[in-house]
């Protein structure tokens, strides 16, 4: 399984993920053109994207699917309450929250229910060949069901949203800090640290801070909090905006 986090931050979100030999995304708030454009620094032929999965429909994760999956004629997996609010793409296939997609010979994608302030927000467990990824990058606050659904995991993409005391002091109007701070809202980085904490196991390999705030945190702060509630030597990057993770395999 290989995974990059080609974006990620308030602007724009998008993952790739290469498991049981299909290569997809997992949102894609990028253009169209920056999609393209990171997806080829990695090595990666953007027509080899067989699918997008969509989380929900915030522009930050939406902006370029409909540029980037009309071009390539790729597919775009949707729940139906999500889809009226996404652009003109090549082709639709909704799935009921809580379904799972298959893909290649034996891969399952996990769709799960999250606490975010959308229409049907969901987060996804990514399952092939032994391997499991989970990936949730908007999430108001941790639940019994996120928790049973991250078990297990080899790799995990978990929202590190804001420093608490960063967000009281930045100038976003009170109505937007309340928003994120609320049980609909981003999970804060003492908050993502629980959530890992409460889903480690011993076959985790890699953890990939997701959604920081340019304004309310930085990668220092998401990395020393976190740093505190898993064990040393497990690798721990911050998504950006500006670009790419790199690839990480996980094996």
């Amino acid at each position: 399984m290989r995974i990059s986090l080609l974006s990620s931050g308030s602007k724009a979100n998008c993952t790739f993920v290469e498991a049981g030999g299909v290569r997809f995304l997992i949102d894609c708030g990028l253009s169209g053109k920056q999609t393209e454009l990171r997806l080829n620094e990695l090595g990666v032929d953007p027509t080899t994207i067989e699918f997008i999965v969509i989380s929900h429909e915030h522009s930050d994760h939406i902006r370029g699917v409909g540029t980037f999956s009309r071009k390539h004629k790729i597919p775009v997996f949707v729940n139906e309450a999500t889809k009226k609010y996404l652009p003109k793409s090549y082709a639709f296939e909704t799935f009921v929250t809580g379904d799972e997609i298959p893909f290649g010979s034996t891969g399952k994608i996990k769709t799960v229910s999250i606490p975010h302030d959308a229409v049907d927000p969901v987060g996804f467990t990514v399952k092939a060949n032994g391997l499991k990824l989970g990936h949730v990058t908007d999430i108001g606050r941790s639940t019994s069901l996120v928790k049973k659904e991250l078990m297990g995991c080899h790799a995990i993409v978990l929202e590190s949203n804001h420093d608490p005391n960063m967000l009281l002091d930045c100038g976003y109007p009170w109505e937007l800090k309340a928003r994120i701070q609320s049980t609909h809202g981003h999970l804060s980085n003492e908050a993502c640290g629980g959530l890992l904490f409460d889903v480690l196991n011993s076959d985790l390999q890699a953890v990939f801070l997701a959604h920081l705030s340019e304004n309310s945190n930085t990668e220092s702060k998401a990395l020393e909090t976190v740093r505190r509630y898993i064990p040393e030597g497990l690798h721990l990057q911050c998504g950006s905006v500006g670009a790419s993770t790199g690839i990480f395999s996980v094996s």
